[in-house]
């Protein structure tokens, strides 16, 4: 590592004061990847709304310049959102989301928001009349439930607004647009469509659409609705155990994993190895794009057929907006390289529409929970790390606001990581190495590792420190 990030990280571990917030800051020995973090922290943060905008606290979430923010991209943007110090953002966001969900509009709400606090009217004509992703209210509700996790703000979970836009998103939503899973390829296309029906009209054809794939004709499904509504009723289910209704969350838990069977049953197509992502009006499936939401909402359980479709991914070109996702998908699924790739393609100046808001925000994230790996749970007030770099050199991410205290997390190499408590309280923290490690040593004491697989199939190592506020502690592996 190199000796400025070395001798910083050896100072705070002999002393640490309590330190304010400055901003989310990457340090690296890869000098390209330390010039990718900055252009992508300061084309997010761009996106920041005026203090005096009447909507609120906002960042810009939407196809510029509208000067708006969708329920699609707030709940991809979130947690890059989050750590990038706008949370008052998020939780208004989300709350107005939350709050217009609304029987008048089939327990829709409102798919884009503006600055001044009204539908956009881009998407929005009157309660009749409007373009609405089916998918949105389960990506909200993954959204909310993942914030919960990350900072353990309890509102996500237990306010009234939240919880009543979960419950009818979960119930009355489903039977309204027809989403039980037996009825996902018999439906009509448009079962709440304004009368008289014009099928020119986007207003009318969109009002309800059945996937993130808007360019696909005479669509019936969209397997990243399924997917969509399999993670969210997961997400719900979760909820509902954290607020001490166990046999609902069975109930819900259940629920989802049908349409998760049904996607497996149904949309895996043999002949090609790949996964259709829609079904017409003609009965037929076919294959657009779509497949980057079923990794998005980690619907694929088989491991053979998440491979194909990861390969699949990686093989062709797509739209900025699908790419804004993989920097993240990539080091999840155990392609740290080609996400390397994606992060310097995304942050690169000449890189098409890349001014496009998911993509800054999709790179901080990619950073954040992919090449560092950290990732964070409220219910055990635990935060966990896993350098997911491809290259064997150091890199630190500092000021990270994560269960209600702020860490710099420092990864030497592979095989040593560092974590500071700069916040005010205690955090349990999950030191995490790949491979089948004997012992992790913590603060120089041996302790004996625990064994499991990550998401795609490799063996990990860890151990369980608790790290009290203002100290440090290191990690490693021999």
């Amino acid at each position: 590592m190199k000796k400025s990030i070395l001798l910083f990280v050896l100072a705070c571990l002999h002393h640490y004061t309590y330190a304010q917030n400055t901003g989310l800051s990457f340090t690296s020995d890869d000098a390209a990847l330390q010039t990718a973090f900055s252009n992508a922290k300061t084309m997010a943060l761009r996106y920041t709304g005026k203090p005096t905008d009447p909507v609120g606290a906002w960042y810009e979430s939407a196809l510029p310049p509208r000067f708006a923010f969708c329920m699609r991209d707030v709940s991809h943007q979130a947690l890059a959102g989050q750590v990038l110090g706008l949370q008052d953002a998020n939780k208004n966001m989300l709350t107005l989301f939350a709050k217009n969900i609304s029987k008048s509009k089939d327990w829709c709400s409102y798919w884009e928001i503006n600055h001044f606090g009204k539908p956009a009217p881009e998407d929005y004509r009157n309660d009749n009349e409007f373009w609405y992703n089916l998918n949105a209210n389960f990506d909200v509700m993954t959204a909310c439930w993942n914030l919960y996790l990350w900072t353990g703000d309890k509102t996500y979970i237990k306010d009234k607004v939240f919880r009543h836009f979960y419950d009818r998103s979960a119930n009355e939503f489903i039977r309204q647009w027809v989403l039980q899973p037996d009825s996902l390829l018999t439906r009509v296309a448009h079962p709440n469509a304004p009368t008289p029906f014009n099928i020119n009209d986007a207003f009318h054809r969109c009002r309800g659409g059945p996937s993130y794939s808007e360019g696909v004709p005479d669509i019936k499904m969209g397997a990243d609705l399924l997917a969509a509504i399999y993670r969210g009723l997961l997400s719900y289910a979760e909820i509902l155990k954290v607020n001490g209704k166990q046999k609902e969350a069975v109930i819900y838990q259940k629920k989802a994993t049908a349409y998760q069977q049904q996607l497996d049953g149904h949309w895996w197509d043999d002949s090609a190895s790949l996964y259709h992502t829609y079904y017409s009006n003609k009965n037929v499936f076919g294959k657009t794009e779509g497949e980057t939401f079923l990794l998005w909402f980690d619907a694929l359980k088989n491991p053979a057929r998440r491979k194909k479709t990861l390969e699949h991914l990686l093989a062709n070109d797509w739209n900025v907006e699908n790419l804004s996702y993989f920097p993240y998908l990539m080091y999840q699924n155990g392609y740290p390289a080609e996400a390397y790739k994606y992060i310097l393609h995304l942050t690169n100046p000449g890189t098409e529409r890349k001014e496009y808001p998911e993509v800054s925000f999709g790179v901080i994230k990619g950073f954040t929970e992919g090449l560092m790996g950290i990732s964070a749970d409220a219910r055990y007030n635990r935060i966990s790390t896993l350098y997911r770099n491809h290259k064997d050199v150091g890199s630190a991410l500092y000021n990270v606001p994560v269960l209600n205290t702020l860490i710099d997390i420092s990864h030497i190499n592979k095989k040593k990581s560092v974590l500071i408590n700069k916040g005010n309280k205690a955090v349990n923290w999950r030191a995490t190495f790949y491979c089948n490690h004997v012992l992790i040593y913590i603060n120089g004491i041996a302790h004996t590792a625990i064994h499991k697989k990550d998401g795609t199939g490799n063996m990990v190592s860890y151990a369980n420190i608790e790290v009290n506020e203002g100290k440090a502690a290191t990690a490693y592996v021999k």
